[in-house]
């Protein structure tokens, strides 16, 4: 019987221009992090007030590492690092991971390079979810999270309970029913919410500023909640990401292998769901980023979801809090639109330079 790294290596990418950089992950791991520190300090830092780097690295160490350091910036720059920039860039960090891994997730279980996050109605959901928060006449604030937050999370996980529930009863392969289910269930939700907007009227800019994505809101305290069942979900399907690679090859090599298919495929598709709802609810729904980032390292390392997952992770990190720091610049502009400017055409160049394509 064939070892795991044997079948594995039947699925290499066929693309030459980044073989030389399947080697290197520790190299690229390496330059992820230096890029995720440049994007920190730079997030923080640039704004409508600007503070220098040097004393954006001061006030980080003096607040947050109990450093001894001579001040030289003053108590209001203080407050905009701290209570106002930080906890932004730390939350568009966190969504980033969790929609890259998400992402990667759904890629490999579906054997699909164009899957993306919302691919199960988790987008239809929770979009849904937000605009009945918006038309229900109450308000309420739990820890930091209104309604909207609130039902966008519920909406998006009872869409993927509702997709896999109904794929389950198909006649079609597991992998071809769930996709044309969400297919199917998500132009449902659709509907709803075209439904919803009509009937909206004031609220109709709230339900717009949800679907294009931002971090406009974010607070410590949203990030603590968020970043808690985002970061909890991504280390469990880290966990399993030997169980991914056997789901990687098909549903027969994988028993082989003695991966219980049904079982983790349950499993992977509830963590990835969850941490995708918990990013939606925080931040809205932000397009591109779970989509092209798992694409982008694939063909740079492979198709191993040891390496994919954690690389997928600091890609998101790096494009999400860049993308945010593009938004604010360019005056407060959704997030959404900064990621899809960049991410189409980012998506397009792989397509073409990837010669002959290559398989999951």
């Amino acid at each position: 019987m064939a070892t795991q790294g044997e079948l594995l290596a039947t699925t290499r990418l066929r693309t030459g221009w980044s073989a030389h950089l399947r080697a290197r992950p520790v190299a690229l791991g390496l330059a992820g992090l230096l890029a995720l520190f440049v994007a920190l300090v730079l997030g923080v830092g640039l704004g409508s007030v600007t503070v220098a780097p040097g004393d954006t690295l001061a006030i980080l160490g003096h607040r947050l590492l109990g450093l001894d350091l001579p001040v030289t910036w003053t108590p209001a720059m203080e407050t905009i690092v701290m209570e106002l920039r930080l906890p932004r860039v730390l939350t568009a960090m966190v969504v980033g991971v969790g929609l890259a891994v998400a992402g990667a997730t759904f890629q490999g279980l579906l054997r699909n390079p164009l899957a993306d996050p919302y691919v199960l109605g988790t987008a239809s959901g929770a979009a849904l979810g937000a605009s009945l928060a918006v038309l229900i006449p109450v308000r309420a604030l739990v820890l930091e999270f209104g309604l909207l937050n609130g039902f966008a999370f519920v909406g998006a996980l009872v869409a993927v309970w509702v997709v896999y529930s109904l794929a389950r009863t198909s006649p079609l392969s597991p992998l071809t029913g769930l996709l044309l289910t969400g297919y199917a269930v998500g132009s449902l939700l659709a509907a709803g919410l075209a439904m919803a907007m009509y009937l909206s009227g004031a609220g109709l800019r709230q339900i717009f500023n949800y679907l294009l994505g931002g971090f406009d809101g974010a607070s410590w305290m949203r990030l603590a909640v968020a970043s808690s069942l985002i970061l909890i979900g991504t280390v469990a399907i880290g966990v399993r990401a030997r169980s991914l690679n056997g789901l990687l090859l098909g549903e027969e090599p994988a028993a082989h292998l003695g991966v219980d298919v049904r079982r983790e495929r349950a499993i992977l598709l509830g963590l990835a769901s969850l941490v995708t709802a918990a990013g939606v609810a925080v931040a809205g729904l932000i397009g591109f980023v779970g989509l092209v980032v798992p694409h982008l390292v694939r063909l740079v390392v492979g198709p191993d979801a040891r390496l994919v997952l954690p690389l997928s992770a600091l890609g998101g990190a790096i494009l999400l809090s860049s993308a945010d720091l593009v938004a604010r610049m360019l005056g407060e502009i959704p997030v959404g639109v900064v990621t899809a400017v960049i991410g189409a055409p980012f998506f397009l160049l792989l397509l073409r330079r990837a010669r002959t394509g290559y398989e999951l």
